[in-house]
């Protein structure tokens, strides 16, 4: 029986993270539970309101956050709010698939350009890997707000 999993962040703002990653991703912040959102609301608008609504202090307030695949495909990403800074490299990271089935040039033309867009969104490009015939296409790793390690594929 498969399983199905949760990546979780560890980090400084949770909030803004899952901000950026909702963004790099396509994905949407769910509506707080037992709250139907309207069209167009804003779901941590939302967020704020509940959390107030049931007494979390403001200080706790962006202590967590998630953000889930609105077709239901991908897994659910938490953030959750840690005292401590990341201090060295990620064991585990992410490949954003941007490019899948492109080859040469026009593959990196198109790792290029989202790296263009995810730097705008506060990411930062850490390497270039060219294609290396048979086994590497080319790649682009990134490193998110936080410093969390990723790469463009």
């Amino acid at each position: 029986m498969s399983r199905r999993i949760q990546i979780t962040f560890d980090c400084h703002d949770p909030r803004a993270l899952s901000i950026f990653w909702r963004e790099v991703l396509g994905y949407v912040h769910p509506a707080p539970p037992g709250v139907d959102l309207p069209e167009g609301a804003d779901p941590l608008a939302a967020w704020d309101e509940f959390l107030a609504r049931i007494g979390v202090p403001e200080e706790q307030r962006n202590s967590r956050s998630a953000i889930e695949d609105p077709e239901g495909r991908g897994p659910r990403l938490f953030f959750q709010r840690v005292p401590e800074g990341k201090t060295v490299k990620n064991r585990v990271h992410l490949d954003v698939r941007v490019a899948p089935g492109l080859r040469g040039e026009e593959r990196m033309a198109a790792l290029e350009a989202e790296c263009d867009r995810l730097v705008a969104l506060g990411a930062k490009r850490l390497h270039r890997h060219d294609p290396r015939p048979p086994l590497d296409a080319g790649h682009i790793v990134m490193a998110d707000p936080e410093g969390n390690e990723f790469c463009l594929d």
